[in-house]
């Protein structure tokens, strides 16, 4: 085919034309396009805003938003009604509304109504007061974004102009520069850069870092200057407003109805910051909150805690208890009442009114009493658990223990409301790679045609390697000689290949390779800071001395000469290629540190001036380069940063030397353009001299000065530490990434200089194929190649069959079968594997693929199916190239970390898509799995197979737990917590296939029945939708507190279905981390997360509830038992302000300090002893019982407290305030000192508070008394305290009855710390013992519970060994066998 590039071009026209014509005429295509997108309500069109769309803009312009947001709630009008709108949702808020209202019937009133209105109006206006400065602040935010400024073109004044960001709207053109912000989502059409491409970063709304690259929508990127939006005549349909980040579906179609497929790089987000390019335009496609950006924002997410749901449901007996009490008074009345004859003295009628019946009177006194006792349900209790929550959030996160020195960060708390379920997890799903992991990616072994190299060398340098601080690289840096020449270390080098590599010349070659990278392809010490997966023990990696003796062996010839029988350089064209796609298949950015993101150039520009180069290049890339790119088939593109002699150089060696195609003939115009104008290179040599790139030596004495010239420093900025890993080890061996556009990568590489690539497609990776594969035409062989890596699983599958040449084909099935002994190899080594690949493809067979592949682009709806179809087609009949090993070391303390949860009774699952082996071994290496674990694996094909291997399994554990434990019933997750660790030593292994079979209805139980009796399971092969599965099924069926941890994008949905999320802030941008309720920045740091601050946070909260329906019951107890001597008539004791602020104010801050600083046990202890946790896991603190023995203390301590001053008074003459006044007092200290027994850790702060609430009291009530001489019709408190704090009877009846009501629990306390104290009071004992004292207790406590563990562990072990051979039969159809025990 002479011409590909016309006829592809021709074809492709051919295939719009077809699509065109199968839509609507052109009169009314645009009309009949919106009718249907408006019908159908997936499309949208977007016309700009210019004169010749006018009338068609401003009908499709209505449906869409502006760019203005508003994220607040309030406005200063609806603030007040839509703000008690939203407080009376909360049910205790409408039960108090519902008592003011009450009192105001005259007939039931109990209180003053102002009196009433107290409590409920100061609750209201704490939340309303707080409300409203929240949405204050976010109505300033959004009017600071709303009046950015940017510059939007104006059709009036037809230049750009400075607008608000509010007053952007779909189908403006925007202009942006360098460091601007994106004003709203918009379809790049323009950039300054020559390759059309546009840098930004997305930190906005992922959290990553690293920048991303745009490009130019496809036809756009040709044009010299910037475009012109009055010469716009294009129209965009693309997919209505969502809130995929990952995808954009759209195209643009133009005035001869040719269309061109729209794709996410070709869209800019809002939010983000255009970096590194000089000037963007765009049009506006989403605006206002349409955008991707708001519709991911959707605010804060709130998350129930189960002791919350607890609470409420022990209110509501409060509820029934307060109608008890209640209809007791009405009762009580209704009889009082009956047993007067005649009409009582102290009933008299109003003028004009009869008497009112007994019955009705009772009924009155009902809704009284209701208005009397409503302190029973506590209202404060609502804002204290919010007050006391921050608090222990505050002191989460000022723990210096969480702080990580390294990504200067600490943990973050971003759900506020359940911080105590971290108290109370019974399972810990985790995924593997940057969770246990450090995620930091370092190349450890290669096998290339069967061959495997295993680099010992960078074995030893990895083993002896230590991390240093930013200032020690920067010296590195210098003493290495980052801008050395290459003849500074020719000598070293060469002398490092030939001879034994010793400790002195491993250093050397290290170090040498070292300066290198940093010359070529590495980062500077500034630059290595701000990049992620650029730590030297990522970047730089000592080759192995077989494969750069191998190296030394390439050439243009050797390469061209790969297709003859020689077996040498056969395998000298798989190690190219190997490499080749180690560089290429990739989506890395390169950029220079002092200029980056920029596209790269040589810095050899030998003789010529700057100027006049300057002007070559851009004639040339604006003339050549630009009219080739615009193909579906470009042609081979030479950059004009070379010079002409080597540009002429290269295009006569391949003429002369090369069996490939020749050139296009405008490549040919530009090459003798270049010929002409540099006469003294006109002489073409006869052949090139090898590069010894092993040796680092240039024997080519006429371009000597040339390439002698120091490089420029690259920085490379992976999306993934995969991809940053094997291009650093690629550049190891002088295969360099040196720079990439859209259309183009160049690579450097040893014998075959610069070879630049035509980049055609990148087919990204996904979880369905589970490999990436870039399409590249190769300016070697001139031919289409297909590079592919990705999983061995699936690419083995896809391999060429056997052909014709019987020879090949019995050698490629020979690699096949060595890669894959290598790969299982590395697998057990806990490495990482991919399998790389390739692909040669004819220029028709690649026409025709890219036919049905446009077809896909450039459609809307169902546009991922097709896409995916389209590049299953392409990955098919490959040649298997290689593997890589790649090492992703466990981070500092995760062994530890996970022992202590353990023996904790929280059962951990790893879940990850790595292959079996890799998970096995990293879980063996992090202790999730012992040594002496007999572990299950469960693979099979199909269900039935499945369900038989799990139930056999079953069967025999059933055997063995009915011989420990009859009648345990296998479903109860806490029994199983409580006895299997010990019990049990077994592990489960599972992958995703055999996944979609036990998640099916009918094998859940099954599986989760098995999964209780294995004290760990590991999930191989899992998707992220697998995962959440997995995390959904056991919160639901097994009723389990579950908690989530992972750090990448792929974990987001696990972490959101769990109890409770926890993100890694690590490597993998900041999805993870958005979407958790806490972020950590290592593993290791969930172990005092959990153990203590859950063990904290959950013992305080749950005591301090307890200790509020104590003290409510307590009080309100007082005025019932005083009912049973005023008649039932709703009366009070005590005046009414004393009685509402009884619990707002004197008795409110002592338990919210209580709940935020009471210490049961040391943090020391708790880390010590990690099987304390199980008293707050298994809820011991607030069991059913204990809030019924709560409620019955507290009307034991009420009855002494109404009842022992009522007798010492019995008979007197004192008044009713007299006596309340005493009964009041007697109840404060009661509940005070209550607390200070309940409190485990009494310090300074618990001192002040109670001594000062008591003073508060005291000159309230003197204040109250001797001001006010009145205050409610009926009450008279003037000047009792004082009367009292002169009768020494008074301070005697309060001793005594504080004495006596706190006598039964304080005794209940000594008995329990004396003759059975509970573990917890156990280990708080330890606290008080000397610190060799205490070492000494607790070794004898650990001790005693490995004696126990090995003891039932005895007594199992035979029924395992009957379990193991019971399934062993059908090893063919799902093995269930040991595992490997080889630790990492």
């Amino acid at each position: 085919m002479a011409d590909p590039i016309r006829w592809a071009r021709y074809r492709w026209q051919r295939l719009i034309s077809t699509e065109g014509r199968e839509g609507s005429s052109p009169s009314n295509s645009s009309n009949k396009c919106h009718q249907s997108s408006k019908a159908i309500g997936k499309h949208r069109i977007v016309i700009p805003c210019l004169g010749h769309f006018k009338e068609e803009y401003e009908k499709v312009s209505k449906l869409y938003m502006n760019n203005k947001i508003q994220t607040t709630k309030y406005t200063l009008l609806n603030f007040l009604p839509r703000n008690l709108f939203e407080q009376f949702h909360r049910v205790a808020n409408l039960y108090f509304l519902f008592l003011v209202v009450l009192n105001w019937v005259p007939l039931v009133e109990a209180f003053q109504k102002e009196i009433t209105m107290l409590p409920l109006v100061a609750v209201l206006t704490i939340i309303a007061v707080k409300d409203g400065l929240e949405d204050y602040s976010k109505y300033k935010m959004d009017k600071k974004i709303n009046n950015l400024l940017t510059k939007v073109y104006s059709r009036k004044e037809k230049k750009y102009i400075d607008e608000c960001w509010k007053n952007v709207n779909v189908g403006d053109f925007i202009r942006l520069s360098r460091n601007e912000i994106i004003p709203a989502d918009m379809v790049l059409l323009y950039s300054s850069d020559l390759n059309g491409i546009c840098y930004i970063e997305t930190a906005s709304l992922d959290g990553e870092t690293n920048l991303k690259q745009r490009q130019v929508v496809r036809g756009y990127s040709e044009q010299v200057s910037e475009i012109d939006p009055e010469k716009f005549s294009s129209r965009i349909e693309c997919e209505s407003p969502n809130n995929d980040l990952g995808h954009f579906r759209g195209f643009v179609e133009h005035s001869n109805k040719d269309r061109v497929g729209l794709i996410k790089e070709n869209l800019l987000l809002r939010g983000c910051t255009v970096r590194n390019t000089e000037a963007v335009v765009g049009i506006v496609v989403y605006a206002g909150h349409e955008t991707k950006a708001m519709l991911n924002n959707t605010g804060p997410h709130y998350k129930r805690s189960k002791l919350e749901r607890k609470v409420n449901t022990d209110i509501l007996w409060c509820v029934l208890l307060l109608i008890l009490m209640c209809l007791t008074g009405a009762i009580g009345h209704g009889i009082w009442l009956s047993r007067y004859s005649e009409v009582p003295f102290f009933t008299i009628p109003e003028p004009g009114r009869k008497l009112i019946p007994p019955a009705l009177a009772a009924f009155n006194v009902f809704w009284t009493m209701i208005i009397l006792l409503q302190v029973l349900i506590p209202i404060s209790l609502y804002v204290s658990i919010e007050i006391v929550k921050l608090g222990q959030i505050y002191l989460i996160q000022n723990d210096i223990d969480f702080y990580h020195e390294t990504t200067d960060s600490t943990i973050q708390c971003r759900a506020l409301n359940i911080a105590e379920d971290l108290g109370q997890i019974q399972y810990i799903f985790s995924d593997k790679t940057g969770t246990l992991t450090e995620n930091k990616m370092v190349f450890r072994r290669c096998s290339i045609a069967g061959q495997e190299y295993c680099h010992e060398e960078n074995a030893k340098r990895l083993e002896s390697y230590q991390e240093v601080d930013s200032e020690d690289e920067d010296s590195a840096d210098h003493q290495c000689g980052s801008s050395m020449h290459m003849s500074k270390w020719q000598g070293h080098d060469c002398r490092a290949v030939n001879e034994p590599l010793n400790r002195k010349s491993l250093s050397l070659l290290s170090g040498s390779h070292s300066a290198l990278g940093r010359e070529d392809g590495g980062r500077d010490a500034p630059c290595s800071g701000h990049v992620a997966f650029s730590s030297p023990i990522e970047t730089d990696v000592v080759p192995d001395t077989q494969l750069l003796k191998k190296f030394s062996q390439i050439s243009s010839h050797s390469y061209d000469q790969s297709e003859a029988s020689s077996k040498l350089s056969l395998e000298t064209m798989y190690i190219t290629d190997f490499f080749l796609a180690l560089a290429i298949c990739n989506t890395v950015v390169v950029s220079v540190p002092s200029q980056p993101h920029q596209k790269m150039r040589l810095s050899s520009l030998g003789r010529m001036p700057i100027k006049s180069l300057e002007e070559i290049r851009q004639m040339f890339q604006r003339l050549s380069v630009r009219r080739l790119s615009s193909s579906p088939l470009p042609s081979v593109k030479e950059s004009s940063s070379e010079s002409p002699s080597s540009f002429v150089s290269k295009l006569s060696v391949f003429r002369m030397k090369m069996a490939s195609p020749a050139l296009d003939e405008a490549a040919q115009r530009a090459a003798e353009l270049h010929n002409m104008d540099s006469p003294e290179n006109s002489q073409v040599p006869q052949e090139l001299d090898m590069v010894n790139v092993a040796v680092g030596c240039e024997h080519n004495s006429a371009t000597s000065s040339i390439e002698l010239s120091p490089l420029p420093k690259l920085c490379y900025e992976a999306e993934s530490p995969d991809e940053a890993a094997l291009v650093h080890a690629a550049r190891a061996y002088r295969c360099i990434l040196q720079s990439r556009t859209p259309d183009q990568v160049t690579v450097d590489f040893p014998g075959l200089g610069s070879l630049k690539f035509q980049l055609l497609h990148i087919l990204p990776f996904d979880s369905v194929r589970k490999r990436m594969s870039v399409v590249v035409r190769h300016p070697v062989s001139n031919k289409v190649v297909v590079y592919t890596k990705g999983a061995d699983s699936v690419m083995m599958d896809l391999l060429r069959t056997a052909s014709e040449d019987t020879n090949n084909s019995e050698m490629e099935q020979k690699i096949k079968e060595r890669t894959q002994k290598h790969l299982d190899d590395y697998a057990r080594r806990g490495l990482r594997t991919l399998c790389i690949a390739k692909k040669a493809m004819s220029d028709a067979e690649y026409a025709e693929w890219l036919n049905h592949h446009f077809s896909a682009e450039t459609s809307i709806d169902n546009r991922e199916e097709l896409l995916l179809e389209s590049a299953i087609r392409l990955e098919t009949e490959l040649t298997l190239l290689g593997a890589t090993g790649i090492e992703d070391r466990l981070q500092e303390g995760v062994s530890d970390t996970i022992q202590a949860l353990r023996k904790a009774g929280i059962k951990i699952w790893m879940l990850t898509g790595d292959k079996r082996e890799t998970a096995v071994n990293i879980a063996y290496a992090c202790k999730l799995l012992e040594p002496d674990d007999i572990i299950f694996t469960l693979e099979s094909q199909n269900k039935d197979a499945c369900a038989s291997m799990m139930s056999k399994i079953l069967e025999g554990i059933q055997k063995n737990a009915s011989k420990k434990q009859p009648g345990q019933k296998l479903g109860n997750v806490s029994a199983s917590l409580s006895t299997q660790s010990p019990g049990f030593s077994a592990g489960l292994v599972i992958d995703g296939w055999t996944l979609e079979h036990v998640l099916h209805d009918s094998l859940q139980n099954v599986f989760l029945e098995l999964t209780e009796k294995c004290r760990a399971v590991v999930c191989c092969r899992a998707t992220p939708l697998q995962k959440s599965v997995l995390v959904r099924l056991v919160r639901s069926k097994l009723k389990a507190m579950t908690l989530a941890v992972g750090d990448g994008a792929n974990d987001v949905s696990m972490i959101q279905v769990a109890d409770t999320g926890v993100g890694i802030s690590g490597q993998e941008g900041m999805q993870a981390v958005m979407a958790s309720d806490f972020a950590v920045c290592q593993f290791r740091h969930l172990k005092k997360l959990l153990l203590v601050h859950g063990h904290w946070c959950y013992t305080r909260l749950t005591n301090m509830v307890l200790y509020f329906f104590y003290k409510n019951v307590a009080y309100v107890n007082l005025l019932f038992w005083y009912q049973f001597f005023c008649g039932f008539s709703g009366t009070s004791m005590t005046d009414y302000w004393i009685l509402i602020l009884f619990n707002l104010l004197f008795t409110s801050v002592p338990p919210i300090i209580y709940g935020v600083l009471d210490k049961d046990v040391s943090a020391e202890v708790l880390l010590q002893l990690p099987q304390l946790y199980m008293m707050s896991q298994k809820s011991l603190a607030y069991l059913p019982s204990t809030f019924w023995i709560t409620l019955l203390d507290a009307f034991y301590q009420s009855i002494v407290c109404f009842f022992v001053p009522y007798f010492t008074y019995y008979g007197s003459d004192i008044d009713i305030f007299s006596f309340g006044n005493l009964i009041n007092t007697a109840a404060l200290f009661i509940i005070l000192f209550h607390l200070l027994i309940e409190c485990k850790s009494v310090t300074w702060i618990h001192t002040v508070v109670v001594v000062g609430s008591i003073l508060f009291y005291f000159v309230f009530t003197l204040a109250f008394g001797a001001t006010c001489k009145t205050h409610n019709p009926s009450s008279n408190p003037y000047w009792i305290m004082e009367q009292h704090m002169t009768d020494p009877v008074f301070y005697l009846v309060c001793l005594l009855t504080t004495c006596v009501a706190l006598l039964p629990r304080y005794l209940l306390r000594v008995l329990q710390g004396t003759l059975f104290p509970s573990q917890v009071l156990r280990a708080k004992h330890l606290d008080r013992l000397t610190p060799k004292e205490q070492r000494e207790a607790i070794k004898r406590w650990r001790d005693d519970c490995v004696v126990n563990c090995r003891v039932e562990l005895h007594a199992t072990s035979g029924s395992f060994s009957s379990v193991t051979g019971a399934v062993s039969e059908e090893e063919s159809v799902a093995s269930v066998l040991p595992t490997s025990k080889t630790p990492l």
